[in-house]
């Protein structure tokens, strides 16, 4: 029996010939990433270790992103630990105030990531590189400790899902619109410990942006990665990015996929999670009447260029209801840059949105946009749980960018359309 991408990726970073779901090896990596957050904790492990040093300076990134500029104590605490550590162990990639942005937006962008490579990183949003090629996959922060010091991981070799995406998606329909389709239809744990492999004539017209989104939240249907082949559009985008070399990998004409799902994308429409779950969802014209208190465009689901756009081409000439707090965060110092010389954040602010630098922020109830008891938010991000965004009894509803702005505009839950 062939096998997919990901097993083969995993099988040459494991010096195999073949693998087979379920297998338990050990592979090289390429790449070990850590966040404010997650890194203290691997930092403090490895101190445990006998070996107390990283195994390639250069192969290790840590980005602060997730509370920065710092909010507090603990947070600036934090930072302090990884920045003493990247000074004292010279690594290469360290992102800091002035030079960061969000990790699985940052990483890509700087060239850190490419076809076929292992990733490993302390943030289950890891798997957004799959877009590029490459198998990631998130960890916990002592497996990130580990993959510091040894440069390898322990996997189980995971089993596939292929999702065939054919069809051309019609206006206002994106990348978020398509995954959060996937996780509606198969559920929170319905590609649990799988690689989420995409295939199909219908890639062609989803734009590298439109990738990332749906990589990163593999991992709300329990995924364990998600991939796509790499096409034109992945090529220039890493040559443009990056100088390192890659390794193109494909599925054999015999991999096994436990199941295959055919999703037309001519046939979605705007889609939007209710709380508490992102499978939780209706399309657009299922929403009825849902007024908001405030949206959130950003995150590492969807705070780059294309959302950016997106986002403006809806909020020019308009602006926010009053009572509705409209927060834009784009994901990287880069993207915050191409923003404004596009005149971007001008369109933003005249609309009576603020722009923050990059942060998390309030996607993980961070800061920069908490919700008290009752609020309801639309927003770009990723998950919905209960508190997620702030208080207990607040609500979070997810969205593409363009739902998001004309549900900003509008007070209430609405397509993009209604303003055309």
């Amino acid at each position: 029996m062939g096998m997919t991408m990901s097993q083969k990726i995993l099988a040459a970073h494991a010096g195999l010939s073949e693998v087979k779901a379920g297998q338990l090896i050990e592979a090289d990596l390429d790449l070990v990433l850590g966040n404010d957050i997650t890194s203290p904790v691997a930092i403090n492990e490895m101190k445990k270790m006998d070996k107390k040093t990283v195994f390639d300076r250069d192969k290790i990134a840590l980005v602060m992103d997730h509370f920065i500029p710092n909010k507090d104590i603990k947070s600036a605490e934090n930072c302090k630990c990884c920045r003493e550590f990247a000074c004292t162990h010279e690594i290469t990639n360290y992102f800091d105030v002035g030079e960061m942005g969000i990790e699985h937006a940052l990483l890509p962008e700087k060239g850190l990531v490419v076809a076929g490579d292992a990733v490993i990183g302390a943030d289950s949003h890891t798997c957004t590189y799959g877009a590029l090629g490459a198998f990631s996959t998130g960890v916990g922060s002592t497996d990130m400790a580990a993959g510091m010091v040894t440069g390898k991981a322990w996997f189980k070799v995971p089993s596939a899902i292929k999702f065939e995406l054919v069809g051309k998606p019609n206006k206002w329909v994106s990348g978020k619109d398509v995954i959060l389709h996937i996780i509606g239809m198969i559920g929170v744990d319905g590609a649990l410990y799988k690689s989420m492999e995409f295939a199909g004539e219908g890639i062609q017209y989803l734009t590298m942006d439109d990738r990332f989104t749906i990589c990163n939240m593999a991992i709300e249907a329990g995924g364990k990665n998600g991939i796509f082949p790499v096409d034109g559009a992945a090529i220039q985008y890493m040559k443009e990015h990056s100088k390192r070399k890659f390794t193109i990998y494909e599925a054999d004409a015999d991999a096994e996929y436990e199941e295959t799902y055919v999703i037309d994308l001519s046939a979605l429409k705007p889609t939007v999670s209710f709380p508490h779950l992102p499978s939780n969802t209706k399309t657009i014209d299922q929403v009825g009447e849902v007024k908001i208190d405030q949206a959130v465009i950003g995150s590492c689901t969807n705070g780059r260029m294309d959302d950016m756009r997106a986002a403006a081409k809806v909020l020019k000439g308009r602006k926010v209801a009053k009572g509705v707090r409209c927060i834009v965060i784009p994901a990287t110092q880069a993207i915050y840059l191409q923003a404004m010389r596009e005149g971007l954040l001008e369109i933003f602010i005249e609309a009576g949105a603020v722009v923050s630098t990059p942060t998390c922020g309030p996607c993980l109830g961070g800061y920069m946009g908490i919700l008290a008891a009752g609020e309801r938010c639309i927003s770009t991000t990723n998950r919905n749980f209960v508190g997620r965004m702030g208080h207990v009894d607040s609500e979070v509803y997810l969205a593409s960018p363009a739902v998001a702005a004309a549900s900003a505009v509008a007070g209430k839950i609405i397509c993009p359309c209604e303003l055309d």
